[in-house]
């Protein structure tokens, strides 16, 4: 599933984020949280996870996450892995093509993760800076994605993928994976899509409608089949 998410940040939340994120922030470099095969290919800076800072915008971004009904149905997430944020500019500008580790650790709260979702939370405007797209390779070809800052990409996690150099400016973002209550990308695909479905006819025949009530009670039934909670 590839799901663009906009203004999952408002304008103001994303001022304050970026006020947080000056030069002055913790950054560190960000091969220390990679791999060993990322380590080769990862030149940026990400945001030191015990700082004060990094605990601040981590709530940040779970509340914006919270109050978000769209991202809850596309995801259906069970546990969050705490978010991250990184800068790529200058001489750190690039992350070569990788795939995510399946099982992660995050630390607030400590627990493992797997990583069935990929999620980047855009925090700088597509013109502060020059190159930095995330770029996804699929069958048929691969996706350039550079969202407005306020703006979330989710992708499956399994996808092989990169951030392309940053030429000029910088690009600032928040990154996380998310394991869901639904393993398999195609029935979460599913799902979203009845979600989606059952919303607009919502709208036209109303929540009593025999077909509403019967049609949502389909939703569950396949929820409750497919969920691991």
């Amino acid at each position: 599933m590839f799901l663009h998410l906009k203004q999952v940040f408002t304008p103001d939340e994303v001022q304050s984020a970026r006020l947080l994120l000056g030069a002055d922030a913790p950054w560190v470099d960000g091969r220390a949280s990679a791999g060993g095969q990322a380590q080769a290919s990862k030149q940026n800076q990400q945001l030191a996870q015990g700082s004060d800072v990094s605990q601040q915008l981590q709530a940040q971004v779970q509340a914006a996450l919270g109050r978000d009904a769209l991202f809850f149905s596309a995801a259906l997430p069970k546990r969050i892995f705490n978010p991250l944020f990184n800068r790529y500019s200058g001489d750190s500008n690039f992350y070569g093509a990788h795939i995510d580790g399946a099982v992660l650790h995050s630390q607030n709260p400590a627990q493992w993760v797997r990583s069935d979702i990929s999620c980047t939370l855009f925090l700088s405007a597509p013109e502060e800076y020059d190159g930095g797209e995330l770029l996804i390779q699929e069958p048929l070809g691969e996706r350039r994605i550079k969202l407005p800052a306020g703006d979330m990409i989710l992708y499956p996690s399994s996808t092989v993928h990169q951030v392309a150099p940053v030429t000029r400016g910088a690009r600032i973002a928040s990154f996380f994976w998310i394991e869901s209550m639904v393993r398999s990308t195609e029935q979460r695909q599913m799902l979203f899509d009845m979600d989606m479905a059952l919303l607009r006819l919502r709208s036209e025949v109303g929540e009593k409608h025999p077909s509403m009530v019967q049609l949502t009670g389909t939703y569950h039934n396949l929820l409750r089949l497919w969920a691991d909670v």
